[in-house]
């Protein structure tokens, strides 16, 4: 099979590409950091091919995917993304812009296109679309980054209905982790107020439920137990909770 992976040079995008490696797996790996990406493909036992690509760019974007239709890829993991932190007001626009063009522009392309190419095969596809747990919620203080992963999640979850009622061959998963101990909070600018799992978890868990065609993954327990319970409680309530919690991570 053959893989392509965004946001590939650290955290879970790296450690997915790692697992999957293990599986023979060939790989296109997409970042921005060259250096950081053929030091990968160096390390990596199969086929690597690296992409380099600033994702926040529309037309970036769409010659990635000239690309990707050439390769005739198996899989799809959009893992490329970032947060930041702040009243709403106070953060800068065009780092708001940028998150929403790589978080959900970027994710909607590429899903959007290689869908159509996928369903046209008579093997098995997947598309992995790696949003959080904070698509659960809105998210006070990390306001815009909350609102993409809500729409990565909705997304997923119609684009996975859609493709089982078509009867087609294409499984589509989302990845909705808590807190992961990768290099985003230094990005975001904020310290987790929870113990983070490890990224090596997180990848292969995803992978592995990936494999079994789960539309909705979540690792660990207490973010399954926070998806349950928040179902019984008002929207005002989560919204003190969310920002109570944010608010410690710049404690």
């Amino acid at each position: 099979m053959k893989a392509l992976i965004t946001g590939a040079t650290s955290g879970i995008g790296l450690d997915m590409a790692r697992y999957l490696a293990t599986m023979k797996c060939e790989l296109i790996l997409v970042a921005r950091n060259k250096e950081k990406l053929e030091l990968i493909q160096e390390q990596l036992p199969t086929k690597v091919t690296i992409i380099v690509a600033d994702l926040s760019n529309e037309q970036k974007v769409k010659e990635l995917y000239v690309v990707a239709r050439k390769e005739n890829i198996d899989i799809l993991i959009n893992n490329a993304g970032f947060g930041d932190f702040g009243y709403l007001t106070d953060t800068d626009l065009n780092k708001d812009l940028d998150q929403i063009n790589t978080n959900i522009k970027a994710v909607h392309i590429l899903t959007k296109s290689i869908v159509k190419d996928m369903e046209k095969k008579d093997t098995d596809t997947y598309i992995l679309n790696v949003a959080s747990s904070a698509a659960f919620q809105p998210g006070p203080l990390m306001s815009t980054y909350y609102a993409t992963k809500a729409y990565v999640y909705q997304l997923s979850e119609a684009l996975y209905y859609e493709e089982k009622k078509k009867k087609t061959k294409v499984h589509v998963s989302v990845l909705c982790p808590g807190p992961v101990d990768t290099n985003f909070n230094n990005v975001a600018g904020v310290n987790f107020a929870v113990k983070p799992l490890k990224s090596t978890f997180v990848a292969k868990y995803a992978i592995d439920q990936m494999f079994k065609e789960k539309m909705l993954i979540i690792p660990g327990t207490t973010m399954k137990m926070a998806k349950f319970f928040s179902r019984f409680v008002s929207d005002k309530f989560l919204l003190r909770q969310t920002y109570r919690i944010q608010k410690k991570k710049a404690d």
